[in-house]
């Protein structure tokens, strides 16, 4: 079991599952919504378990996609794909989790559209898109 919180602990979760399919996004809008990149786990939507979702808010920063964040603390927390009958997953930014991981990054997404700021020389995986 992992579980996992925001920053007040308005919003706390569990998650059944193994940690797998990690990955840092480097798109402009996870740079936005994070202040940096995000690293985020994909768990299985019937793993996952979530009190407080009354403090949830969600910006549909797409026709696609969906992002939680606490409204109380503004904590980065979930990206839900919308179609899920293609997508049976929620992502969860890795920071929030509370307890061990026992995961690592896997892979850099839309490293096209990262930070100037910045490198990436972990030598990890770096997909444009």
């Amino acid at each position: 079991m992992h579980k996992g919180s925001c920053l007040c602990s308005a919003v706390k979760f569990e998650v059944s599952s193994s940690l797998e399919a990690t990955d840092a996004c480097h798109c402009k809008q996870c740079r936005k919504w994070t202040g940096h990149f995000l690293a985020s786990v994909e768990v299985p939507r019937d793993s996952l378990l979530i009190h407080g979702s009354e403090y949830i808010s969600w910006h549909h920063s797409s026709d696609k996609v969906r992002r939680g964040f606490c409204s109380k603390c503004g904590s980065s927390l979930f990206f839900d794909p919308l179609d899920t009958t293609k997508h049976n997953w929620t992502g969860i930014a890795l920071g929030s989790f509370d307890t061990p991981t026992e995961t690592t990054l896997g892979q850099h997404i839309f490293v096209a559209e990262k930070g100037d700021y910045y490198e990436i020389d972990d030598g990890l995986p770096q997909n444009e898109h």
